[in-house]
């Protein structure tokens, strides 16, 4: 599916881009810890949170690409399934939207008692419709 391809693209770009970011902030790191050893500088508690956080921004974007790769991973399998069997991948998709129609109509019906109405009975044409 054509959409799925571009979103497909679009994360492999986001996780190059993450990795690129990985790469410089290993690489500032690096300098700094080169910098305070060469200089024979003492560590105090700012800087070392700082060297910290550097650490936690690796993490998370890792923790980043991880996800980009399941979805990844996920789009690719759609993507095969439907190339193989179009009419159940079509059939998926069929129910996904009739799902997700009954859960914009449970919504609209739940904010309808919220506000005191019932399904049964439409909101006046001049109203403000809310999604």
């Amino acid at each position: 599916m054509l959409i799925l391809n571009s979103v497909d693209e679009l994360l492999a770009h986001i996780k190059d881009v993450q990795s690129d970011v990985i790469a410089l902030s290993n690489d500032s790191l690096l300098k700094m810890s080169n910098f305070i050893e060469k200089n024979n500088l003492e560590i105090d508690e700012d800087i070392s949170t700082a060297l910290q956080y550097q650490d936690i921004i690796t993490q998370q974007l890792n923790a980043s690409i991880e996800a980009i790769d399941s979805m990844k991973s996920s789009i690719n399998r759609f993507n095969h399934a439907f190339e193989s069997d179009e009419s159940l991948a079509s059939e998926s998709l069929s129910k996904l939207q009739a799902k997700l129609t009954q859960t914009l109509q449970d919504a609209k019906d739940k904010k309808n008692r919220f506000s005191g109405k019932t399904a049964e009975h439409d909101a006046p044409s001049d109203e403000i419709e809310f999604f």
